[in-house]
């Protein structure tokens, strides 16, 4: 078929008219919301940095109520005990008026018994408590030991005697009992 137009030959391509407008409307559509949405975020994020730092002046301010909270504490945290004791000191100060009054000893003695009574039973109720020494086995997380003492009238590594009383505060160790140690006692034998 001579003279026939082969396929696609000798004929304009039709192309359909491209209606740019379209697509310039979806990109401007989608560029403002996309400007919206970071705007919103933009606002989030600045409501974030608002509370983050009202939170960070709460903080410092919380910080520096506790510091000063915790120098009233340090400075007046013994005021309770030593109001209770003041009435030990004038308990003190009345023995030994009467002592020097009554020109015995007798009544100083039992003056100050009473006194030093009255004021283990002050700082037993704010937790002291001795420890026993004397007759128990030595215990070096109670005890100190000063000394050795060869006796039979207790067994071997028993405290025979105390120098000076230990205590304890709430269970807690304050201060070790120094003490005497008993060794070659009746054990040994």
């Amino acid at each position: 078929m001579i003279g026939e137009p082969v396929a696609g030959e000798g004929r304009a391509k039709e192309t359909e008219p491209i209606d740019e407008s379209i697509d310039v409307r979806k990109a401007v559509n989608r560029l403002d919301e996309m400007r919206k949405a970071l705007e919103e975020e933009r606002s989030k994020a600045e409501d974030y940095l608002n509370h983050l730092r009202y939170l960070q002046a709460d903080f410092d301010n919380y910080k520096k109520r506790v510091d000063r909270d915790m120098l009233e504490l340090v400075k007046y945290g013994n005021e309770r005990l030593i109001v209770k004791l003041l009435d030990t000191v004038d308990d003190l100060e009345r023995a030994i008026l009467s002592g020097k009054e009554a020109k015995g000893k007798d009544a100083l003695l039992k003056g100050v018994e009473i006194v030093l009574k009255e004021l283990k039973d002050t700082l037993g109720k704010e937790g002291l408590e001795e420890i026993d020494a004397v007759g128990d086995v030595f215990n070096p997380n109670l005890h100190d030991a000063v000394d050795r003492i060869e006796t039979n009238d207790y067994p071997n590594n028993t405290i025979a005697e105390e120098i000076r009383k230990g205590y304890l505060l709430n269970g807690k160790l304050i201060r070790p009992s120094m003490v005497k140690v008993a060794v070659n006692s009746l054990d040994k034998e």
